[in-house]
């Protein structure tokens, strides 16, 4: 009885809490100013910000994301020498190092490495750690830029990157995973400075159990849906997830601050009615994805190889269906060991390009650009010019949507495609072997950081191709929401009229579904066809890889 109302309490949860986070995150990032930034910013500007034009805006963004990278990169390329290092771990390969830097600054959070046998606690802390947070800062400011973006009026600066940063870091990520580090510790997760414990295993051979600030980093992982555990099998290690509340906190902090977002959105641009049918859309496709992910692993209940006992199907499954929803990509079971109807449904949700629900920001942002295709094509379809909150579309912004959706579709099939012919990482044979590919380059381009544990990343070709897919799956898309909400904030807002196309009908929630539904479709339905479709169908035949 628990186990069937665990997903309806989840919901109603989620539906309950988003927002009232919503409408605090919209307070702090259009506030006049705020405690604390005040002398920092009199330092740095000598006064208020200034607000920044679209250029502006990502300049400062990529010259933020250029210096965290070569501070993160020096760090792991250099951990042998720095302090924290009671096992003496080695550095890392320059090629890992640099594949682990851009994912950690992407929020992707792609671990070719296992956490505590290759990274120190140093580089744990003091260069992960801080990533998670301001990567997942770098979301919500995006949005912040986008949400006042549309609802100006020919104007051409829409807020100042550095401002945005440190509230959304200062004054919501750093509160929210204070509370839940201490959540996590009352359930005894660690969180210590302790040498690791030296014990015998069961064969006499001794071992090492590692110790280390995990809570910390594990609340922001899920809070910024950044994903990197600080051991090698994640949420499923005892000492990141000990408990059925401590997996349900976890779960909990993987889509609020996303769904959140959605709210925020709705209070910038004053459309709440609006961000309601973009929140049941992305609502939908979670349980879709949940519902087929749980019947098809009821279907299968052999499948229990990398699977933790201590967690029921449901929790298992809603992880799943979860943490590919949004651009988590934190585990408390191994994907490669679902049923390829369930994997082949993770797959498709980050196929989708990271937007149901999504990263923090991210997932908002995402969205932003298939509600303007959608109000795009409803336009063409009842012959009227296209307008998004009064603003008429024009080809400049259609072009950068269409390059911020298929950039990242383009590196998935590419990248599949020259994985294959190089032979390089997958170890299982027939369609299994496609979805392995499939899902590290879905995971990468969709910066959501699972994988299938076959795979093996930590070749040459597998750090570079899946570094590059981390970078375009991030960068085109915040490119084009920019460009595109600012170019919209330069045109004027005209009067709504009784022919404009309704944006908070249940009707435009319908084609919004739909349209999402045929782009990816068409894109990934013949590789989905040769992967786990195929290897579904000759499993219920009996035939196993």
């Amino acid at each position: 009885m628990v186990e069937l109302l665990y997903f309806p309490f989840y919901l109603g949860l989620l539906i309950l809490v988003s927002p009232f986070v919503g409408y605090y995150m919209a307070f702090v990032l259009n506030a006049k100013s705020l405690p604390l930034e005040k002398k920092l910013f009199q330092f740095l500007f000598s006064g208020a910000p200034p607000a920044q034009t679209p250029k502006q805006y990502l300049n400062s963004l990529i010259i933020f994301h250029f210096l965290g990278a070569v501070i993160l990169f020096l760090i792991l390329k250099f951990q042998n020498h720095l302090p924290m290092n009671p096992l003496h771990l080695p550095a890392m390969t320059w090629d890992l190092a640099l594949n682990t830097t851009i994912s950690f600054i992407t929020n992707t959070n792609w671990q070719a490495y296992s956490g505590e046998s290759q990274l120190t606690t140093f580089s744990q802390m003091v260069g992960l750690t801080p990533q998670n947070f301001l990567s997942a800062g770098v979301g919500i400011s995006v949005l912040a830029f986008v949400s006042r973006a549309v609802v100006s009026t020919k104007l051409n600066r829409f807020g100042n990157f550095w401002s945005d940063l440190f509230r959304s870091t200062f004054y919501i990520l750093l509160p929210i995973s204070f509370f839940v580090s201490l959540l996590l510790v009352s359930q005894g997760v660690i969180q210590n400075f302790q040498n690791p414990i030296q014990s015998l295993g069961m064969d006499g051979v001794p071992n090492f159990i590692p110790m280390g600030p995990a809570a910390s980093q594990i609340a922001i992982k899920q809070i910024g849906t950044n994903g990197g555990g600080y051991f090698g099998v994640n949420s499923a290690h005892p000492f990141e997830n000990p408990t059925p509340l401590s997996n349900f906190i976890q779960l909990f902090s993987i889509l609020f601050l996303p769904a959140s977002c959605v709210f925020l959105y709705g209070k910038i641009t004053n459309s709440f009615r609006h961000v309601w049918v973009i929140f049941f859309v992305m609502l939908s496709f979670l349980i879709l994805g949940f519902m087929g992910a749980y019947f098809s692993e009821i279907h299968h209940l052999g499948f229990w190889e990398g699977k933790e006992f201590r967690f029921s199907l449901t929790e298992s499954t809603l992880w799943l269906s979860a943490t590919t929803a949004a651009s988590n990509g934190s585990v408390n079971s191994m994907f490669d060991s679902y049923s390829p109807l369930a994997g082949g449904i993770a797959v498709f949700q980050m196929m989708l390009g990271e937007i149901i629900f999504g990263g923090v920001g991210t997932g908002m942002y995402g969205m932003f650009l298939f509600l303007i295709l959608t109000v795009f094509l409803s336009g063409l379809m009842i012959g009227r010019t296209p307008e998004y909150f009064g603003k008429k579309i024009s080809s400049y912004e259609i072009k950068w949507t269409l390059f911020g959706i298929l950039a990242p579709t383009v590196c998935i099939l590419l990248g599949s495609a020259f994985t294959i012919f190089l032979e390089s990482g997958y170890s299982a044979k027939g369609p299994h072997a496609l979805s392995q590919i499939l899902y590290a380059y879905s995971s990468a381009a969709g910066n959501n950081g699972s994988a299938f544990a076959g795979f093996s990343a930590d070749t040459l070709w597998g750090n570079l191709s899946l570094g590059i897919s981390m970078l375009v799956g991030r960068f085109s898309v915040i490119y084009a929401v920019i460009f595109v909400s600012g170019s919209l904030g330069g045109k004027v807002t005209t009067k709504s009229s009784d022919g404009n196309f309704k944006l908070d009908s249940i009707l435009f929630g319908v084609l919004l579904f739909s349209v999402i539904l045929i782009v990816c479709g068409l894109s990934f339905f013949p590789v989905l066809a040769l992967g786990p479709i195929l290897e579904q169908l000759l499993i219920n035949k009996g035939v196993f890889f």
